[in-house]
């Protein structure tokens, strides 16, 4: 068996008793002892400027929460400064430059807080999500496989994956991912809005109603998004319920009575169900918001265009030639 290589310490004995002299030895023991104790006192010191960056970091997180992200930013500035290897600290600094539009920035403190992490699950989802939003598919779905690999019990991997799936047009696939997250974490109402939205390009009426009342039941008419309550009012239109899906459009119009998107929205999902006085309704207070729209005005021709097929095609009507 190989013979270890000696510690310095231990060669700094040997070489004190292998000295005629006692006090040349322990001169020399003195010497090695010191050497040793200098890198243990930088090592704390080390420690010391590690355990400081830390507490930045948390500091940084906690302003980030409250939403002073200025002030955050200068946390995890600060902390960086102390300890570059400090993986929270970049995560923090990517998500407050991400937060004020330096996205390009923002990504790469997440890269480096992804690896500086030995790819943490939440930090590899987040990271891909970031990819997402920025319109680069080909990283996201990236992250997404990573976070599968390291991050499977994660509801956030699932939605990720969900909605590159979704993007790429395999609906039944993203259907299931949204399931699977949903399974892990069953009030997650962006999923749920997600799986809502396929329900309805579907014409899966009753599944639309059932999973948008389910995030009602979660936060209340007044916490459901506009969009929630415009599904809502397609899904009951759909499924005979003509009052109750009025309702739902007028509290999404009351939510952002200055909005013209969502007025747009409306218009848009009337005219698919060929509801037209709600159509022309909504694309009159579109006008009344920015008399200039021309979307405003081409939803006009729009509704009197099939206004005027429906005509035709009622039973009994007459088609001059």
């Amino acid at each position: 068996m190989p013979l270890q290589p000696a510690s310095p310490l231990l060669r700094c004995f040997r070489a004190a008793f292998a000295c005629r002299s006692l006090g040349c030895g322990l001169l020399l023991a003195a010497i090695v002892i010191s050497s040793l104790g200098c890198r243990t006192i930088r090592a704390r010191g080390e420690s010391r400027h590690s355990i400081a960056a830390r507490r930045l970091s948390r500091q940084g997180l906690e302003a980030m929460h409250r939403g002073r992200w200025e002030y955050a930013e200068e946390l995890f500035a600060e902390a960086l400064a102390m300890n570059k290897s400090d993986d929270r600290a970049h995560w923090g600094m990517g998500e407050s430059l991400w937060h004020r539009g330096d996205r390009t920035a923002a990504l790469e403190e997440m890269e480096t807080a992804v690896r500086l992490s030995g790819s943490h699950p939440e930090l590899v989802v987040r990271l891909g999500r970031m990819h997402f939003e920025n319109g680069d598919w080909e990283a996201a779905e990236k992250y997404a496989n990573e976070a599968l690999l390291v991050g499977r019990d994660l509801p956030g991997t699932w939605a990720l994956r969900g909605d590159c799936l979704q993007r790429t047009g395999d609906h039944e696939g993203a259907l299931a991912a949204y399931h699977r997250a949903l399974a892990l974490q069953p009030e997650y109402p962006e999923v749920q809005l997600q799986a809502a939205e396929l329900y309805r390009q579907q014409g899966r009426y009753d599944r639309l109603l059932a999973t948008l009342e389910r995030i009602r039941d979660c936060t209340g008419d007044a916490g459901c998004s506009p969009r929630v309550h415009l599904l809502r009012g397609v899904a009951l239109s759909q499924l005979g319920r003509p009052g109750e899906a009025s309702n739902c459009y007028k509290l999404a119009a009351q939510m952002q009575p200055h909005d013209a998107n969502i007025q747009l929205q409306i218009a848009t999902l009337a005219l698919e169900m060929d509801e037209f006085d709600t159509a022309r309704l909504a694309t009159r207070r579109i006008l009344e918001i920015d008399p200039q729209s021309s979307i405003g005005n081409e939803l006009n021709q729009q509704i009197d265009q099939r206004v005027q097929i429906a005509r035709k095609e009622e039973p009994g009507s007459r088609t001059w030639e």
